[in-house]
């Protein structure tokens, strides 16, 4: 039977209700840090913490927004250059039905406990905490990247147009991110909806002049149909070898869909809000896809001059809309690109901040403490200007070219993705086996993805798994390339010695405590690595689905989300209530 309990501060600094199962609520807090679950706050850390300040709408944006960006609008080429259109359709249908279901699972754990840090904390609640200590810095290094890798396309998306010292533009891009994220949660979250919108608009006027050109609509005034499918070599270029490597940068591509829940922390009313968003987002995103690399595919051969080469990369949109006798639209076509490209830096930056944030105000700290304070408005700025300190990379492209550059870094963050995909599978396979072992009733959830009971999980973890280790064999074969290799294979043994790492730094103190009371020599001698694993006193490291603490972290609603609930339904009622309904599905 479970009792009320005062509400506490959690993670993101924001205080929810929680519920007593007959512990002793003195030890509540070290019960849950044995067992591996979601880190409280440290009282002494000054801060203001996150504040609830996004919008469902915004929201929805923001998961499009950080998945339509550059991945769609220039990693196609790439990835049309290496494997054709139909090693292109094919892979990105297959990885973005994985990613739906990774997101309908990540919104079953997002809805029950929306904390800051999102898959990472739930990691390191239902797995372990050593695996969570390195993915959490993993994804993180994933975000900071990403900005990188957003600033140097912006290098690759201004060729068109000038080769004037490209890196201006991202100095200029990164100052004005740095900008908009400072101000409030509420202005990032203001801008994604504008540019997001802009774009969403762009990829269904994208997919109509496609069709236009495909049927006539073009320079030459000549049907194209499925010619380009049909041209030496197509429609598998380099036959597995391409089919293999688009794998890595569609997983690049559908990157960020996975962060919606990082927003939760900051997301008003999540238990009604966050199962919306998980129910309609990922549709739109997957017609986007299929239905644009569908138009690419067929109207962009894939050896098109510079499509994709050492020094540039060229967006087949921009070529599509060239082709349809314009120009004017095809300077558009990249104008758009360019904000696109500030936007996934806008939420690559956002989601980085988030985690670096979550990671400093963990008990244990898992980051400095110099981290976790936040502006009175909500906005951990010390964790901004660190995470955006790694976008320095993007500068490096004047030296080995930006289309090199951008490939290395898009396979570094596609890969990246895929581990946080992976991690997210096995946190929610081990969620569903703590909340079935101990007894807790399917109607208590929250939120639940009914159609992936029971397979969802397994099947994301082997599937993505698999694409891990198939992806990256093109590096050894039909020669070996190095740098590919380490792009694409690094960070598996990093996260390994992470892992590792931090299990016997956390294992090795409490073997010490444990041994050498308050006041004793502990120089004495220290314990070795066999020492500590073999200690009896050793806690769990893989958490017991039957003790961990399924009550922690829930959210449970407030007069804030009644008011939320009030006034959507007042305007579902009113007068205009068909023009809401309508607002809802649009917006």
């Amino acid at each position: 039977m479970s009792y009320p309990l005062d509400s506490e501060p959690l993670l993101g600094g924001e205080r929810v209700e929680r519920r007593y199962d007959g512990r002793d609520p003195s030890n509540d807090t070290h019960h849950q840090r044995e067992l591996g679950a979601a880190p409280v706050w440290t009282p002494n850390v000054p801060h203001t913490g996150l504040r609830r300040d996004l919008s469902i709408r915004q929201v929805s944006m923001i998961a499009i927004g950080g998945t339509i960006g550059t991945g769609l609008f220039l990693g196609t080429g790439r990835s049309l250059a290496q494997g054709g259109p139909a090693s292109i359709l094919i892979c990105y249908g297959i990885v973005g039905f994985i990613v739906y279901i990774t997101v309908s699972l990540l919104g079953e754990l997002a809805t029950q406990y929306p904390v800051a840090g999102s898959f990472t904390v739930y990691t390191a609640r239902f797995f372990s905490p050593s695996y969570a200590f390195a993915l959490s810095w993993n994804y993180w290094f994933n975000d900071a990247v990403s900005v990188a890798s957003d600033l140097t396309a912006a290098q690759l998306v201004l060729h068109f147009w000038t080769d004037w010292h490209p890196w201006v533009i991202s100095v200029v891009f990164l100052a004005f991110l740095l900008g908009v994220n400072a101000l409030s949660v509420r202005s990032y979250g203001e801008m994604e909806y504008i540019l997001s919108s802009l774009k969403v608009f762009t990829v269904v006027l994208f997919i109509i002049v496609g069709a236009l050109v495909n049927a006539g609509v073009n320079r030459q005034h000549t049907p194209i149909g499925t010619r380009y499918w049909h041209i030496p070599g197509a429609p598998f270029v380099d036959g597995i070898a391409g089919f293999a490597r688009v794998f890595v940068t569609a997983s690049f591509a559908y990157g960020g869909t996975e962060s919606l829940a990082i927003t939760a922390g900051e997301t008003k009313n999540p238990t009604k809000n966050m199962p919306r968003i998980v129910r309609v987002v990922f549709w739109r995103i997957l017609l986007f896809y299929i239905f644009s690399i569908l138009m690419i595919g067929l109207n962009v051969p894939y050896d098109y001059p510079n499509l994709s080469n050492r020094s540039t990369t060229t967006s087949p949109f921009t070529i599509v809309f060239r082709e349809a006798g314009s120009n004017v639209a095809a300077s558009f076509m990249n104008t758009v690109i360019l904000t696109s490209v500030l936007s996934a830096g806008n939420h690559a930056l956002y989601a980085g901040t988030r985690i670096l944030y979550s990671l400093s105000t963990s008990s244990p700290a898992l980051a400095p403490r110099f981290f976790s304070q936040t502006t009175s408005r909500g906005v951990p700025l010390r964790a901004l200007l660190g995470t955006a300190s790694i976008s320095a990379l993007c500068f490096s492209s004047s030296f080995i070219g930006s289309g090199e550059l951008w490939g290395w870094l898009q396979n570094i963050v596609g890969v990246s993705n895929q581990i946080a995909w992976l991690s997210i599978g096995i946190a929610s396979w081990r969620f569903r086996k703590a909340w079935i072992a101990q007894g807790r009733s399917l109607s208590e959830m929250k939120f639940r993805a009914n159609w992936t009971w029971p397979w969802g999980a397994p099947f994301v973890v082997f599937s993505v798994s698999l694409i891990i280790l198939f992806q990256g064999w093109t590096s050894f074969y039909p020669l070996f390339s190095f740098i590919d290799f380490l792009s694409l294979y690094l960070e598996l043994p990093v996260m390994a010695i992470m892992t590792f790492a931090w299990y016997f730094i956390r294992h090795r103190k409490e073997f010490v405590h444990s041994h050498h009371p308050i006041g004793s020599d502990v120089d004495a001698g220290y314990p070795t690595i066999q020492s500590v694993i073999a200690s009896k006193h050793t806690s769990r490291e893989v958490v017991d689905v039957d003790t961990v603490d399924l009550y922690a972290d829930e959210h449970f609603d407030d007069e804030h989300d009644a008011e939320d609930d009030a006034l959507h339904a007042a305007r579902r009622k009113g007068r205009w209530g068909w023009f809401w309904r309508l607002y809802d599905i649009m917006a």
